[in-house]
């Protein structure tokens, strides 16, 4: 059977051959243009690599000159982190304080007995309140886990139940205040108290008051004041005062107060078992009334001197001898006359330490109705309390003071807990020996721009240092410098056509180095280039001079610098591109000694306006602005770049277009001379045949 050849579709007479020949000649055109396309598109890309690390290196610059520099950064360390801790703010002082943690902050938290799991809590009105808060449930009957997930729907952050597993089938209900703080208790009202009686959340509890200091034999002298540590007597004392004293105190039976007249004054002592109970209150008033001053007749005591006797006369007979006045002179009165003394009858907390703080007066509110005035000294407040003094030092008014009475505070809600695991109490501390009371455990009104954390008392004075942070500040330099060096890099593989620049980085990987060697001198004849990097070695050698007094003025002072190494025999090729390398030890030292100077040396302001204008942060932060700013020079290249991109893809359309066509054409043209030829041996082969007899060739 004759072979069958279609035109276009067999590939009889190696027309494709032809035809891929000939396109290929027409495609040198179209091949140029894809290969400048994807140039175009590689230094885009290669412009872009160079945006994100100069944008990088600005970001890291940036932070060592603004306002949140680390150079401010500070730390604390605490000799006894287990009790207390601190967080200083940007602001705070450079100083070690010493820190006694007496109590944390706690809240209230009730246990009640043993309650069958199965206990329906019936319908009511449940009412909680802590401090300002007040909780309402009016809940409507049911099983005690559904009345438990109830109220801690309704008691968010506030309050918290929860069941506790005692034995089987039996369970101990928790509830807990979660708001630490002696005013934050926990009170229960209506039907919440009627429950918590019911299951012994609570019992009923009487308010005791008991009385100490009720006789005259309890009081001792007032204290002297010269054994009190850093004690200051009041500008109102003067030389010649008779001293304090308790012999003329005495006890008033009708008014049932003691008399304190005026120069007088005693110490009572608090009993032992009163210092027991964080929430005992002790309590006294006093009131008083003028009587006749002391000064008068103290300065006729002062004024007064001996009068001499007349020298007299001696008689003998008729002979009378008259004696000569003594010469001995008395001495002048020089003293300054006494004045009176009012408004300093004075109470005293008197601590086992020894020291003594002064009780405020004037604040108190007076009862118009009885002239009395109320004090009240909460155990809580002053934890280290070991008597009251009283000092009268009026010298024309006496002090009436009742009998001192002691109660326990918590005992006022009327009722107790019955299983208190955790009881409100107020964050206590002292803090360079003065007594503070917080109702929290995260303290940041004593320290100024430190937050004080308590945990747990201390078994030991604790020592709290602010310091710089120093390793924030040394990590944000040392990602400087590597930033820094990744742009120079970038900018010298760029710009120069030499293998051994990426040699020298041996912190790439293969993959980098691949990537880097594409990009070996692909902007070889851009001089933005070979003036942006001479434009940052400058920046980072140059001297600034912030103040008169500096020393710190130079980055190679501080240990960075292209030979911070320290090799010997010359610049190294690496140093001479004017890579940065720090010397550790001399940056550490420089920290450790001129925190301030480096933070200046990076930016300042240098005409007093408050706005940073010089230093080596802000030179780099402002030349990296020129390249990475929207309109800048790395967006005017891409901006050039696209340009040319667009052109080179209209003209690759273009192109693609004609070849198309030109294949088309060629193939068609083949195609009609497949045509002819099939044509020519199909009428061949028919001459053949009609000459051999009309028999088909064998």
């Amino acid at each position: 059977m004759a072979e069958i050849s279609i035109p276009g579709v067999s590939d009889k007479y190696k027309t494709n051959d032809y035809i891929d020949a000939l396109m290929k000649k027409e495609r040198i055109s179209l091949t140029r243009e894809q290969e400048s396309l994807d140039r175009y598109k590689e230094q885009q890309g290669a412009w872009r690599g160079l945006n994100q690390k100069m944008s990088a290196l600005r970001d890291s610059t940036k932070t060592l000159y603004s306002f949140e520099n680390p150079f401010n950064n500070k730390i604390a360390s605490s000799t006894d982190e287990r009790a207390i801790t601190a967080e200083p703010g940007r602001d705070a002082s450079l100083e070690s304080f010493k820190i006694d943690v007496i109590q944390e902050a706690t809240a209230d938290r009730f246990l009640s007995a043993e309650i069958n799991k199965n206990l329906k809590v019936p319908k009511g009105v449940y009412t909680f309140e802590i401090g300002e808060k007040k909780i309402t449930f009016n809940y409507k009957g049911g099983k005690l886990s559904d009345f438990v997930t109830a109220m801690n729907k309704r008691g968010a952050n506030t309050l918290k139940f929860s069941l506790v597993g005692v034995s089987n089938g039996k369970s101990a209900l928790s509830v807990e205040s979660l708001k630490t703080g002696e005013a934050n208790r926990l009170v229960l009202k209506d039907d919440a108290l009627t429950f918590a009686l019911e299951h012994k959340l609570v019992q009923k509890s009487k308010n005791e008051v008991v009385s100490f200091g009720s006789s005259l034999q309890e009081f001792e002298k007032p204290v002297d004041e010269s054994t009190v540590p850093n004690a200051k007597l009041p500008e109102t004392e003067q030389a010649g005062m008779p001293p304090l004293t308790k012999t003329f105190v005495d006890y008033d039976e009708d008014s049932q107060k003691f008399i304190v007249p005026p120069r007088s004054g005693f110490t009572v002592n608090i009993p032992d078992e009163y210092l027991s109970t964080s929430s005992e209150v002790f309590e006294f008033t006093y009131s008083t009334q003028e009587v006749e001053d002391l000064t008068e007749e103290l300065n006729i005591k002062r004024t007064t001197r001996p009068e001499l006797p007349d020298a007299g006369v001696a008689t003998f007979k008729t002979v009378t001898v008259q004696n000569e006045q003594s010469e001995t002179e008395l001495p002048p009165i020089s003293q300054e006359p006494l004045v009176p003394i009012t408004g300093q009858e004075d109470f005293y907390i008197h601590n086992k330490d020894g020291s003594e703080v002064k009780i405020d007066t004037a604040s108190l509110v007076l009862d118009e109705q009885s002239g009395e005035k109320t004090i009240s000294i909460p155990l809580k407040e002053y934890p280290e309390i070991e008597s009251i003094v009283v000092r009268n030092r009026n010298t024309g008014t006496q002090v009436s003071i009742s009998q001192f009475a002691a109660y326990d505070s918590k005992k006022n809600l009327g009722y107790s807990p019955v299983n208190p695991v955790s009881e409100a109490k107020d964050a206590i501390i002292k803090y360079e020996g003065i007594t503070i009371t917080r109702p929290e455990n995260k303290i940041d009104d004593v320290v100024p721009h430190v937050t004080l954390n308590v945990k747990a008392p201390t078994k030991e004075t604790a020592t709290i240092d602010i310091s710089s942070d120093k390793e924030s500040a040394k990590n944000s330099l040392i990602e400087f410098v590597g930033r820094y060096n990744q742009v120079l890099a970038e900018m010298t593989i760029l710009s120069e056509n030499k293998p051994e620049i990426i040699s020298e980085l041996d912190y790439l990987s293969d993959s980098e180095k691949e990537e880097a060697e594409k990009k070996l001198g692909m902007f070889q004849n851009d001089f933005s280039l070979t003036n942006g990097k001479s434009s940052l070695r400058s920046i980072v050698t140059a001297n600034y001079r912030w103040a008169d007094e500096a020393t710190i003025t130079m980055l190679n002072q501080i240990g960075i610098s292209s030979r911070a190494s320290g090799s010997t025999g010359g610049y190294a090729a690496s140093q001479m591109r004017g890579y940065l390398e720090i010397d550790e030890k001399k940056l550490d030292s420089a920290l450790d000694q001129n925190m301030d100077e480096i933070k200046n040396l990076f930016g300042y302001d240098s005409n007093g306006d408050l706005v940073i204008d010089s230093g080596i942060g802000f030179a780099i932060d402002r030349q990296l602005t020129s390249w990475t700013q929207s309109g800048g020079i790395i967006a005017s290249k891409n901006s050039g770049i696209d340009t040319k991109i667009k052109a080179s893809e209209s003209n690759i359309k273009r192109l693609e277009g004609q070849l198309a066509a030109k294949e088309a054409q060629l193939r068609n043209k083949y195609g009609q001379m497949e045509g002819t030829l099939n044509n020519l041996n199909a009428q061949s082969t028919s001459i053949t045949n009609f000459a051999n007899g009309g028999r088909p060739q064998q």
